[in-house]
């Protein structure tokens, strides 16, 4: 029997992996949780404008994620409510709107149970290269703004002081982990993206000294997460992007017996 499609979901998932890290260190000491879960819940939207406007969904869903991450940005800027009730009101808003979405369009043909938990298992040689082309491209952003972006964390106005321009950074990152929460769906399901995204960074930083230290370290246990994962649900027969993220969350409980680096 052929595992092609099982070397595809590790290259795949280490693709996801090698992004996770850095993006969920500055998700984590930016207390972005909840921004990602908005970002994850308007997949199903995405899902369903992809049925309206004949597109495929992985482009739907990214076309949609980009759109719902620059409302974010303005919604922010313009200080209408405190961020985290802005937040909780568009994620569920938006998953509302996508079940909605879906139940109204004709003739829809959707495997919700893949689009909730994901389905890595059928990743293709496309999309696999796809993952890996906006791991490089993320990477190469990253290493290119990493400081700017760390000093905006530590202190924006410090920041703005020394002349970074946080804005444009802050929407920079904001769309590219928009992108990312979009691509990782195939992996984990949008109920799960944020959590591969947050727990193997959280564990990173008990074992962590320095900023570059945790994003490496975040990278290496959500690799270690999807190895242990995509094993747990050969061999057990369980769904594969829950098994991922129980991985993760195995590890984070592991670290917790360390004490803070």
């Amino acid at each position: 029997m052929s595992l092609d499609f099982l070397h595809w979901a590790v290259l795949g998932g280490l693709g996801l992996a090698v992004l996770a890290g850095p993006l969920g260190s500055l998700m984590v000491w930016q207390r972005l949780a909840y921004f990602g879960d908005t970002l994850a819940h308007g997949a199903l939207l995405g899902a369903a404008a992809g049925l309206w406007w004949q597109l495929g969904s992985g482009t739907a869903i990214l076309l949609t994620g980009l759109m719902l991450a620059i409302l974010l940005l303005a919604l922010e800027r313009s200080r209408l409510l405190p961020a985290d009730t802005l937040l909780g009101i568009l994620s569920h808003a938006a998953l509302a709107l996508g079940l909605v979405a879906l139940a109204l369009t004709p003739g829809a043909r959707v495997n919700m149970e893949a689009l909730l938990f994901g389905d890595l298992l059928t990743i293709t040689p496309a999309e696999v290269a796809g993952i890996w082309a906006l791991a490089a491209l993320g990477l190469a952003i990253l290493g290119r703004y990493w400081n700017a972006l760390v000093a905006i964390t530590v202190q924006e106005d410090l920041a703005r002081v020394e002349g970074i321009r946080v804005d444009v950074l802050r929407a920079g990152h904001r769309l590219l982990l928009a992108a990312v929460v979009a691509v990782g769906i195939k992996a984990v399901g949008a109920l799960l993206i944020t959590a591969l995204l947050l727990v193997p960074a959280a564990a990173a930083r008990r074992l962590a000294q320095s900023p570059e230290q945790m994003a490496i370290a975040a990278s290496f246990l959500a690799a270690l997460a999807v190895g242990a994962g995509l094993g747990a649900s050969w061999w057990l027969d369980t769904p594969v992007g829950p098994s991922i993220v129980m991985a993760a969350s195995l590890l984070f409980v592991v670290t917790l017996a360390r004490r803070p680096a």
